[in-house]
């Protein structure tokens, strides 16, 4: 079976709207996008962590398909990222399109948990998933992502879409690569971790103080 592997960019604070530039994503009436630029360094290695669609075949939500579709086309064909983008099989989520127009995508009709499920029992490359906020959540829901690379910039954006929202399904990851950037680029690798093991460090028995704390918190005053 093949990997469904994610990659994104995201801020401080989870956000991950727009942050190739103003005209990206602006709904919601999000005025900062574009929060990435400036962070660049040589370190960034875009095709290890997939955000290239490189030897991969690429799955992408009906927003993030139109934003590239408007503008990987219309790059000049020694463009790196453009030539592996333009080339690569690309699988497009949408309940909306009904016809796709660039070259190499394939829409994903009914259920797109099903449907990802039916591609990762295929043979052939990896899965790759680049942005797409809101298919993240879907498929992070349906325990079908094997690996996430999220490279987190020193920014704080305090709203837009984010990563994960308060639907998410809990569960605990492993953090397998990590590397940071000499503009303060964190560029981690996670896989799945199994459920979250919740605990408490080992105490004497609680104060009086602390039985008051809790009796508020049972009341609904603290």
């Amino acid at each position: 079976m093949r990997r469904l592997i994610v990659s994104t960019f995201a801020s401080l604070d989870g956000i991950m709207q727009a942050p190739g530039g103003p005209e990206e994503d602006p709904t919601g009436g999000f005025t900062l996008g574009g929060w990435m630029f400036g962070y660049a360094d040589e370190s960034m290695d875009i095709s290890a962590s997939g955000f290239d669609g490189k030897d991969r075949e690429v799955v992408l939500g009906r927003r993030t398909y139109e934003i590239f579709e408007a503008y990987w086309p219309y790059q000049p064909d020694d463009h790196p990222i453009a030539k592996t983008l333009n080339a690569a099989k690309k699988y497009v989520a949408s309940r909306t399109l009904t016809k796709l127009h660039w070259n190499n995508s394939i829409l994903l009709h009914g259920d797109v948990v099903s449907a990802i499920i039916a591609l990762k029992a295929q043979p052939g490359a990896d899965l790759q998933v680049i942005g797409s906020g809101n298919l993240i959540q879907t498929l992070q829901a349906a325990s079908l992502i094997d690996e996430y690379n999220v490279w987190t910039f020193p920014v704080v954006l305090g709203r837009g879409k984010r990563l994960f929202s308060e639907t998410v399904k809990p569960s605990a990851l492993r953090l397998v690569r990590s590397q940071v950037s000499t503009t303060g680029v964190v560029m981690n690798t996670y896989v799945p971790g199994g459920d979250i093991q919740p605990g408490s460090f080992p105490s004497a028995e609680p104060s009086e103080k602390e039985l008051v704390r809790r009796k508020k918190m049972t009341n609904g005053m603290w």
